[in-house]
């Protein structure tokens, strides 16, 4: 299927690894001109195509530097994906009492923050060419048992946040979407330094073992992950002309996990 995606640009945050780079790649192979913005840029972001630009979305400064490059590099912006996320380097807090005021802030700037700066940086010229925002969240916006605390209230704020702006700017002809995965099969949980691994060895059991049992225990209905590139693929579909009518909604790819209507 032609997306309609020649010639266009985009901005895609979180890019390095796992779900920025699939959707990164989704982009370039529908003929979408792509900054792409990492802590460090690997090899796979590096090959991809895309312009890789190495920065720290997290930093209060971090958002409006990499913005300003993006714009001398395309010219305008079509297309801003939000997709910066994640726990961190730092230990999660195991329960609310443990946590501290420093985590919750490490999680909000991450996950939350990062993702504020980088919009208002790149809504001018998103409104000037009637473009589109897609905002990566996570189910554990929605079931926040799924995840320590902190990750899961920054999440639901970034749901929040989606539906604030698709009501504001929508009206001016900026569509606003949110794409929330379940569990996608990354490095993350795959990898053998991953947080995956960790879990498993806690566990004592093997990290083949886990993969197999953690959709289900997640409650994915299929029993399986997700595909980075599926969350890739909806992502170019949000951002192209044929989903014009779909604005201000927040699309669930979790296997079946969260059950409410």
């Amino acid at each position: 299927m032609d997306l309609q995606l020649t010639g266009t640009t985009a901005v895609v945050t979180g890019a390095s690894r796992g779900i920025g780079l699939a959707v990164t790649k989704a982009l370039l192979a529908e003929g979408v001109r792509v900054v792409a913005g990492a802590r460090g840029v690997t090899e796979g972001l590096r090959d991809s195509g895309a312009i890789a630009v190495p920065v720290d979305l997290a930093s209060p400064e971090g958002p409006a530097s990499f913005v300003e490059r993006a714009l001398a590099e395309l010219g305008g912006i079509d297309l801003l994906v939000n997709n910066l996320g994640g726990g961190g380097d730092k230990e999660h807090p195991a329960t609310f009492l443990e946590s501290t005021d420093e985590q919750w802030a490490d999680m909000f700037e991450l996950n939350f923050f990062s993702m504020v700066r980088t919009t208002r940086a790149a809504l001018p010229s998103l409104l000037e060419r009637r473009g589109a925002i897609v905002n990566v969240s996570s189910m554990s916006g929605r079931l926040p048992h799924t995840a320590p605390l902190p990750y899961a209230c920054a999440k639901g704020a970034v749901n929040t946040f989606g539906k604030g702006l698709a009501e504001e700017y929508g009206p001016r002809g900026v569509r606003v979407n949110t794409v929330s995965p379940g569990a996608v099969l990354t490095e993350q949980w795959a990898g053998p330094d991953g947080f995956g691994a960790k879990l498993a060895a806690a566990r004592g059991i093997t990290l083949e073992r886990l993969l197999r049992e953690i959709p289900a225990e997640m409650g994915a209905t299929t029993g399986a992950f997700v595909d980075p590139g599926h969350v890739g693929a909806l992502v170019a579909y949000l951002a192209s002309p044929l989903a014009a009518g779909i604005h201000g909604a927040d699309h669930a790819l979790d296997g079946g996990a969260v059950k409410t209507v």
